[in-house]
Parts: C-alpha cells; structure tokens; sequence
C-alpha cells in the first residue's frame, strides 16, 4: 500500500463527480478596457506573483488573482460555467486546458497571437495557447545509486526491486497527464495495470513536486517523477554542489513526456483587451523571458534561447503524443482512484 509522508490532495476529488458546465458563457458585451482582469492561476504564487506584479506594471491593468491547483481550477471553472468571474486561465498542464476548452468555456486566440507558438505546443484549434514547456524526469538519489541503476522507462518501477523507493504527487495535474499520456501512448489496459502495480509496490506519496524531490534531496527516498524544473529551481536557491539529487531525462519514453503549462480567454471574456494583453505578455520577450530566468522552463516562443543546462526540447518530444489527446484528465482520475493512488 502507499506510503503518504505528505497528505495527497483532495482537490481532484470534485473532478470525479462529474461536475460540467450546464451553458456556454457569452461573450463579453463590450470590447472596451476597464484596466482590470481576473486570473485563475494553477500555478504556484511564488513563482507567478512577480511576473503578473510584472505585467502591472509595464501595462497599468490591475491584475486580480486566484490561485490554487490546476486539477482545483480546472474543477471550479466547470462547476461555475458561465457564472465565472474569470477572464484567463493560467494552466500548469495541457491536459485541463483541453478539458476546459472541450466543455465550451474559452474563446478563440487571436491567429496572429497563436501562430507565434509552434505547432505541437499549443492547441489545434486555437482554444489555448502553450507558454512554456517542462519535461517529465526521474530525481535519484545520486549518492546511493549512478545514472545506469535508474531504469530508462517508468514502466520498470513496478518490479519487486524499487518497493517503497519511488515517490510521486498524484493528485498533481502534471502526474495526471503524464497517466493521460501513458493511457494514450500503451491503452487504458495497461497504463491501469502499471497503476495498480505501483500502487501495489509501496510508493511514497506526496503532496507536490518540489516535495517529492525535497526527499530525494535528503536521502529519504531514492527516486521522485517530477518535473525537470524543479530540480533546477532547488539547484539555484542551495547550489548545485549542495544538490544530493540528480536528473534522469526520459526520451521518448511516457514517463519522460514533454507537457506545457498554457493560457485560455474564457468565453466570458471574449473581445476583452485586458484579457488579451495579459496573455500576449505571457508569451512575449519579456514574459518568456522570466520564465527562462526565475522558473528555468523551457520557452515556447522563437529566439528565446532555453535555460543553460537542459537538453534541446526536440531531443525530448514523443512524435507519437499530440498534446491535444490530455484532454481525459478525468478519466485517468478516474483511474487512479480506482488503483487506490486518489
């Protein structure tokens, strides 16, 4: 059974009931600027609160902010439907961007603002827009085991051998579409096979990320799937030679997917131009330039040069996941839950 160090989120729970938006949102009656915008942000306040102070200041829109999880948000915004008071939704994983869009709830991006995001990183049909990318890796504990004894795919974890060594987030949105990604690179049959084989070999569950790798990090667990980030986020804040943890990237393989966080204009907002200068920021120099220095993602827009360090992004992307297929996140809740990992 899992271990939990750290109590796992109950957020994702309201996504299960099956909650939907009953109507789609009209658009806004008027395309003036009022100088103010609310944001829905699934992103961690430490990391955004800068940049949207950032935005304030460089716009003059006042920027109001709701922050919390993205699976939470994600679940909000199809139980409000078009009684939302959000303008934009800022999202840490493609997955719930596509579930919101699917239940109607966003307005089109602009073509001339979409079309600066290459293809594969942003939606189809222009209901989100990709702003950065972040890839799934393996954190070990690099004083007890070398490169080489860490398997090259998550699917090996489920041997008798790492029991009670790997550790995990799932009620994390980015966990969740890595589920969404194995279910659609291997089926459903054997990503919920791997689920319940995990969750049969005595995980660590956590409550984040950056918790997970906390413990790798203190020799308390000898493997973490996270995101890279994070890794380089601790790195910069105690050092690299104070880093007990090391990556492992994963090419091609499930647990090595590349996800992007991404940005909607909600339905309610359309024609709104505060809505829409705030996300043109999002994915302009300046933003994706802060994101490249305080968050050490990988930027989406052209000519912004990657965190020195990472592997090239396209050394990294599975030709065979189209990022438009994460949008099931509730169906691999669904699925975690019932390998008793939710």
């Amino acid at each position: 059974m899992p271990r939990v160090l750290i109590p796992a989120t109950l957020l994702s729970a309201v996504l299960l009931s099956g909650c939907t938006a009953a109507t789609t949102p009209e658009p806004a009656a008027s395309a003036e600027s009022d100088g103010e915008v609310t944001l829905y942000a699934g992103r961690d306040e430490e990391l955004i609160a800068p940049l949207i102070e950032q935005f304030t200041a460089d716009t003059g829109i006042e920027v109001e902010v709701r922050y919390a999880g993205t699976s939470e948000l994600t679940a909000l915004l199809l139980e409000e439907g078009d009684r939302t008071p959000a303008d934009v939704f800022l999202s840490q994983d493609a997955g719930a961007l596509g579930a919101v869009a699917d239940a109607g709830l966003t307005s089109p991006v602009p073509a001339d603002l979409a079309d600066l995001i290459p293809a594969g990183f942003t939606s189809q049909d222009d209901s989100w827009i990709g702003v950065t990318g972040r890839a799934r890796v393996i954190a070990y504990d690099a004083e007890t085991l070398d490169e080489s004894d860490v398997p090259d795919s998550v699917r090996d974890f489920t041997e008798e051998e790492w029991a009670g060594r790997v550790g995990f987030p799932p009620g994390n949105a980015s966990f969740q579409s890595f589920i969404t990604a194995l279910r659609v690179l291997d089926g459903d049959e054997a990503a919920e096979e791997w689920a319940s084989a995990m969750a049969a070999n005595d995980p660590v569950i956590t409550e984040s990320n950056g918790a997970t790798l906390d413990l790798v990090n203190a020799g308390q667990l000898d493997v973490a799937l996270i995101n890279h980030y994070y890794w380089y986020q601790r790195a910069a804040e105690q050092g690299e030679d104070a880093m007990r943890a090391q990556l492992k990237f994963l090419p091609g393989d499930p647990g090595g997917i590349v996800n992007v966080t991404g940005a909607a204009i909600l339905a309610g907002a359309e024609g709104d131009p505060d809505a829409l200068a705030l996300v043109e920021y999002l994915v302009s120099e300046a933003g994706q330039q802060y994101f490249v220095e305080q968050t050490f993602e990988y930027p989406l827009l052209p000519g912004i040069e990657a965190p020195e360090g990472l592997p090239a992004l396209d050394s990294l992307v599975n030709p065979e996941l189209d990022l438009s297929d994460l949008e099931s996140v509730a169906e691999s809740q669904e699925l975690l839950a019932r390998a008793g990992l939710l």
